[in-house]
């Protein structure tokens, strides 16, 4: 008794190769899409003509309860535009109770540390290696080598709308007074 052994045909271990090959790839993707989406900035994409500034919790800053509970001159951190270092934003309030048409990208352009405002002092003093910071981000001494990044700032529906600043830099100080934009 002799057995005869079929051969597979070709077709089939085609179709199971192809089978395999997109189960892997398939779960692949699947195991690599939240990666790849953690490092892609979400976007507003309403049509607004810019991001949102945001509180803590994510929601959008009211500009009238923020009018009603921020004193003149103050400055109020904020999620908002993304820039190379980091997303932390100061809302500036100008001395007529109003939102400055400017906003100051909060991370020092030395280290990257998030510079808080010191209302006593009247400037921003970075934490990390005490580069100071005027009213308007302005250097005022180092070490850092630049003045804090501009954004503009525009109220519009009650929010405040956070985009890029392309126009030259208005501040000037003894350390730093080039009107070139070095953020862009």
């Amino acid at each position: 008794m002799s057995e005869t052994v079929e051969a597979i045909p070709q077709s089939r271990r085609q179709f199971l190769s192809l089978l395999t090959t997109g189960a892997i790839t398939g779960a692949t993707v699947g195991a690599l899409y939240p990666v790849i989406a953690y490092f892609i900035p979400p976007s507003d994409g309403d049509g607004t003509g810019g991001i949102a500034a945001r509180d803590r919790a994510g929601k959008d800053f009211s500009v009238t309860e923020l009018l009603a509970k921020e004193p003149a001159g103050g400055r109020v951190l904020s999620q908002g535009l993304s820039l190379a270092a980091g997303n932390a934003t100061y809302i500036v309030i100008d001395e007529n109770k109003q939102v400055a048409k400017y906003g100051l990208n909060a991370v020092c352009p030395h280290l990257g540390c998030v510079v808080p405002w010191d209302t006593g002092l009247g400037k921003f003093k970075c934490p990390c290696h005490g580069s100071a910071y005027a009213t308007d981000g302005g250097l005022l001494n180092g070490p850092s080598p630049y003045p804090m990044p501009l954004v503009k700032a525009e109220v519009k529906d009650d929010k405040v709308l956070f985009t890029p600043w392309t126009e030259n830099d208005f501040r000037k100080t003894e350390l730093y007074s080039n009107p070139e934009p070095w953020w862009v």
